[in-house]
């Protein structure tokens, strides 16, 4: 059933004769690392590669993407789900030519997935994977049912950790739960607020190789960014730090990450579309069952 439909979908994408989008999660153990911060700047770094980019706030009742961004969102996701606004209405423009989606205060009580909803769902996805080259879901922190569901279902993952102790085994606590649903998802991981003279290297090293030895699962080691006093300062001034010290240590690291999402083949464009939209539709289909 699942194979018949991700068919049905891939022939109709490959009729689009467009590019389909790279759908990425980030995501963190614990709350406090950085991750919302990360994936602005990250988008902008993307942005900068004359890649399309759209942001979907997915930290439920606390999102703060459009704080980051020094914006009040017109509309949200939620809305959208509700039938009160078409999707083109609920995506916002933020200055530097970044789309971000606010999920909206509530956006809770409509994640059982309806089957109107659930249809309207599919049907933003494949217009914005049609309008993008990359779409970020900045996660809440810690997992849901509904958030893990939606975790599963994309292209790739990027874990944000700091390398507090705790915040190693709350990651790993993460990626362990995401791989036991789906042992095939591709895992990148980002050290984040390394300070001057720590070893971030050998933290998150560590983190890969537990992921290695009780899981058997390889994961990428995308890079590190420092503690770096321009982040406080951009998040007082409501902008990306990204725009604000473009030569800035972190800023030049955050680049560095950026650079390996540029180059997927076009192939693999195709199928990690196709791929997204058939596991959202198997997901709906297991829960109504």
């Amino acid at each position: 059933m699942m194979r018949d439909q991700a068919e049905t979908l891939r022939h109709r994408m490959l009729k689009s004769q467009g590019k389909l989008s790279k759908s990425i999660a980030i995501v963190s153990g614990k709350g406090g690392v950085g991750k919302s911060n990360f994936s602005t700047n990250f988008a902008h770094a993307l942005l900068s590669k004359d890649k399309k980019v759209i942001i979907i706030d997915m930290d439920i009742g606390m999102g703060n993407i459009h704080i980051i961004l020094g914006m009040t969102p017109r509309n949200s996701l939620k809305d959208y789900l509700l039938g009160e606004k078409e999707i083109d209405e609920v995506v916002n423009e933020a200055p530097g030519g970044l789309s971000f989606i606010s999920g909206g205060s509530g956006l809770d009580m409509v994640m059982e997935w309806s089957k109107e909803m659930f249809d309207r769902l599919i049907e933003a996805f494949e217009h914005l994977q049609q309008t993008y080259d990359f779409i970020l879901f900045d996660m809440g922190a810690g997992a849901t049912q509904r958030t893990i569901e939606l975790i599963v279902a994309v292209d790739e993952i990027i874990v944000i950790s700091t390398t507090e102790p705790t915040s190693i085994t709350d990651a790993y606590s993460m990626m362990k739960f995401i791989c036991l649903q789906d042992p095939d998802k591709e895992f990148g991981i980002v050290g984040n607020r390394v300070s001057k003279g720590d070893d971030g290297n050998d933290a998150v090293t560590r983190l890969q190789y537990a992921m290695r030895k009780f899981l058997g699962k390889e994961t990428k080691i995308l890079g590190f960014l420092p503690e770096d006093p321009v982040v406080h300062k951009a998040v007082l001034a409501q902008e990306p730090f990204l725009l604000l010290f473009p030569n800035a240590p972190i800023s030049k690291r955050m680049m560095a990450i950026a650079e390996i999402f540029v180059k997927p083949s076009f192939e693999e464009e195709y199928q990690q579309g196709e791929g997204f939209l058939g596991k959202l539709r198997s997901i709906f289909a297991k829960g109504r069952g």
